[in-house]
């Protein structure tokens, strides 16, 4: 799975904004404010908006105001999105797009269209096309139709004109785009790791995907121990490399059901708790246990993972983040760090800046100046810092 473009009208700070030709992994920097955060609430915009319907989507995002906070200050169109994708190289490109009105106080989906273009020619076809509850749906398989005119069509109607018809074709595998966007907005991550969280004690559990603030950080560690331990033995191996010290971690669990987080120190003989253990090697680890997940989130977005980490290691994780993105999910990552940003190559950073209030998207590669100098051999961090990344000043 990978989205090669997002458009956005009127979401927030994103008034009119197309990022095109999406790598696996994308840097997005910017000064405080700038939208790198809105960017990836657009995702979990999405999943409420497929999980619920669209009302209660806009409310998450919007509070009580809903619609009218969502949309873009002093717009009155629409609000659009629309993700272009490919389940794999060889997949047609599909893109979805999703048009929100609103309608005697409550919103109403204007219009919901999926659909492939099949080769580089011809005009797409649309498997998906519904305006306020209304519309239609291809019913026979995809794969197994080669003409336009063999698609089979039914009229449905939705129950409410804020939900999503995507909704339903996403339960079935013979709509493998249907299925396969229905899994990225179910199965996106946002990691903003707080170490607090994960030093203390939890209740014996299950969990095989480590949280948002990472406080199952003990239980994912237990699972990788038990259910993976080749995956366990790698991350170990890394971690030693960069934490001087550490040559062991593992999970016990108490006579009371708690499961604690433990570290073992060559120096010592007893190990640690999570408690006593820097910032950083704390979550050094925790980085190493989401991005060596078995079953990546096929979008994992993470906010400043340069925090509480030591900056000669930035450049080893973003090679870790880059590794994860080859095995099948696509990352996309927020700084304020130089440093971290010197590990990025050219074709993997955006940056945010405010036009008119605005929101606007720039690629670095596209910057003919940034090009130049990094042709020369410097550094994407140390150009932004001496503020060649024009409105996204880091200071």
């Amino acid at each position: 799975m990978k989205i090669e473009s997002i458009s956005l009208k009127n979401f927030k700070a994103f008034n009119d904004v197309e990022i095109v030709k999406i790598p696996k992994m994308s840097v997005f920097v910017g000064a405080n404010g700038s939208g790198k955060t809105t960017l990836f609430n657009v995702f979990g915009f999405l999943k409420d908006a497929l999980t619920d319907n669209v009302h209660v989507a806009l409310t998450k995002q919007g509070g009580s105001k809903g619609f009218g906070e969502v949309r873009s200050r002093g717009s009155n169109g629409d609000i659009e999105i629309e993700l272009k994708f490919r389940e794999n190289d060889k997949s047609p490109l599909v893109t979805y797009s999703l048009t929100i009105n609103e309608k005697d106080g409550r919103p109403i989906i204007e219009k919901e269209i999926l659909q492939y273009r099949r080769g580089s020619k011809g005009q797409p076809w649309r498997f998906l096309d519904f305006s306020r509850g209304k519309g239609q749906a291809v019913i026979n398989e995809p794969e197994q139709v080669t003409e336009k005119k063999e698609l089979k069509r039914e009229e449905h109607e939705l129950k409410s004109p804020d939900i999503l018809a995507l909704k339903g074709l996403a339960q079935f595998k013979k709509f493998p785009a249907s299925k396969v966007l229905g899994d990225l907005l179910e199965n996106w991550h946002i990691s903003d790791f707080h170490i607090q969280q994960a030093r203390s004690e939890k209740e014996f559990g299950y969990a095989e995907h480590l949280s948002k603030e990472g406080e199952n950080l003990a239980l994912v560690t237990e699972f990788l121990y038990k259910r993976h331990p080749e995956i366990f033995k790698k991350i170990i191996e890394k971690l030693k490399q960069r934490v001087p010290g550490i040559t062991d971690v593992d999970s016990k669990i108490t006579e009371e059901g708690r499961v604690l987080l433990r570290f073992k120190d060559g120096q010592f003989q007893d190990p640690f708790l999570a408690r006593h253990v820097s910032d950083g090697t704390i979550k050094m680890f925790a980085y190493l246990v989401l991005l060596h997940d078995p079953k990546p989130h096929p979008l994992l977005c993470v906010e400043e993972p340069e925090n509480q980490l030591y900056p000669k290691l930035l450049a080893e994780l973003a090679e870790e983040f880059r590794d994860y993105a080859r095995r099948g999910g696509q990352v996309f990552i927020s700084t304020h760090s130089p440093d971290f940003l010197n590990a990025c190559e050219l074709e993997e950073v955006f940056w945010l800046s405010k036009e008119s209030g605005y929101t606007v998207v720039k690629r670095a590669s596209e910057d003919k100046q940034i090009r130049t100098y990094m042709n020369d051999g410097d550094k994407l961090g140390n150009l932004w810092s001496q503020g060649f990344f024009d409105g996204a000043d880091p200071l």
